[in-house]
């Protein structure tokens, strides 16, 4: 059993950056995948970027360029650089860690982008 606490989100102006942090209680090298997911009340989650236990990232084409997904294994940390953020990103977000036949999910935290 894993835990992970997501922190970092706020309200932040067009244009603006924020940093999601997400915490795991465990190592994250036990997980082939951790990811981050977003929210919007009303619709489904929709999956935002991903770091496989190789260090490869992938994106959705909507944050591709603006988002830098990271982790650091020492610190059992997943993170999630979000610049040039724009009104649409606002959205509660999730950290998520996944490996054959397990998922887990943090609480979520909020990002707002507005003027």
């Amino acid at each position: 059993q894993v835990h992970l606490v997501e922190s970092g989100g706020g309200l932040v102006q067009p244009g603006g950056s924020l940093r999601l942090s997400c915490a795991a209680s465990r190592s994250i090298y036990n997980f082939n995948t951790m990811g981050w997911y977003r929210q919007v009340p009303g619709n489904e989650r929709e999956w935002v970027a991903a770091i496989s236990s190789g260090d490869s990232t992938n994106y959705a084409d909507s944050v591709k360029g603006r988002f830098t997904i990271s982790r650091d294994g020492a610190k059992n940390m997943v993170y999630l650089q979000m610049d040039s953020l724009k009104p649409e990103d606002t959205a509660v977000y999730y950290c998520r860690a996944s490996r054959v036949g397990y998922e887990t999910w943090g609480l979520g935290t909020q990002v707002t982008v507005s003027s």
